[in-house]
């Protein structure tokens, strides 16, 4: 698991264009909201039951078809790229134990893709950090997945991007609609309807502009940025010739944005599914809730303890 320079491999589609086979997981920053267990342990890394959140986005990655991903990482994060590797010795004592399930549990993450690495020394937003992949993927099409955020395995999205991404050959975005209030929080972005041939994808537009986390006052639409892309080789280029934007960062928003001025064309997938976003505590202690109650081993017991919790609370009573 070292940082790879090879050229990528390709995968050519009915139209020509390659289709995207690696992904990219920035995951260098600092996690300051969830100080200070953070201090220590990359939020990435931080449980979602009993996987963490890396995990997830791999597998999300993996279930896409892309067995090779790169890790953006930053100091002392050198335990996100420990959790897809061997434990012979772990491995050795649940097999001794005849426990399989866990034994299949610790071995599925290095079955998932491959990793590699590169260090990002400082965190300078997120196009500081995309940048940092262009020797791993070359000039080739390559996703992004942001490492806070998931999606329900039953309701995919990463599959449907890939495939409108090698028809378009342009940016391919994914959305999903917040409340007003909401948008300085995330890119958002004006939109119109996409060409009919592409309409078969999903829901499919064509994207007129982006900002990056607008007052609601100023915000063109309700449409945020999820933090899925699927991007061009060209993009690389394009970061280094944008400057600081929103806090004094260099924002892939603003890069991609450079891209569509120059005639780069840019779609986006409306995602109507489950997203699961790990990065504020309030989202994090959700989506652990929300996956606990859906296990089979757990989710009965959990849920039954839950309402417990939840309707002692609410009649004043003991809550333990």
């Amino acid at each position: 698991m070292s940082e790879h320079r090879a050229n990528p491999s390709t995968a050519p589609t009915s139209t020509g264009r390659s289709r995207a086979v690696k992904a990219v997981i920035p995951a260098a920053g600092l996690a300051t909201r969830f100080l200070p267990a953070t201090k220590a342990v990359p939020k990435e890394l931080l449980p979602v039951v009993d996987r963490p959140v890396l995990q997830y986005i791999v597998e999300e990655a993996a279930q896409a078809g892309i067995d090779d991903v790169l890790l953006i990482t930053g100091r002392g994060k050198t335990s996100m790229v420990d959790h897809f590797d061997r434990r012979p010795d772990l491995e050795a004592r649940l097999e001794a134990k005849g426990d399989e399930e866990r034994l299949a549990a610790v071995r599925r993450p290095g079955e998932l893709a491959d990793i590699y690495t590169v260090r990002q020394p400082e965190q300078l937003g997120l196009g500081h950090a995309v940048g940092y992949a262009e020797a791993h993927v070359g000039d080739q099409p390559f996703a992004v997945l942001l490492g806070d955020e998931f999606v329900k395995p039953t309701e995919p999205l990463l599959p449907a991007m890939l495939e409108l991404q090698a028809r378009t050959g342009g940016i391919v975005l994914a959305f999903f609609e917040v409340d007003p209030a909401e948008t300085k929080r995330y890119g958002i972005a004006s939109v119109e309807p996409a060409e009919a041939e592409l309409t078969d994808i999903g829901e499919v537009v064509k994207v007129t502009g982006m900002v990056e986390k607008p007052k609601p006052e100023d915000a063109p639409s309700n449409l945020a940025v999820l933090g899925r892309y699927v991007l061009p080789g060209t993009i690389f280029d394009a970061i280094r010739r944008t400057g600081p934007g929103s806090g004094g960062e260099i924002q892939l928003t603003d890069a991609m944005e450079l891209l569509r001025g120059e005639g780069t064309p840019v779609h986006a997938i409306v995602y109507r599914g489950t997203r699961y976003d790990t990065g504020m505590p309030l989202g994090y202690l959700q989506t652990v809730v929300q996956l606990a109650c859906e296990r089979e081993d757990l989710g009965k017991e959990f849920r039954a303890w839950l309402g417990e919790f939840v309707a002692s609370d609410a009649s004043g009573g003991p809550n333990t």
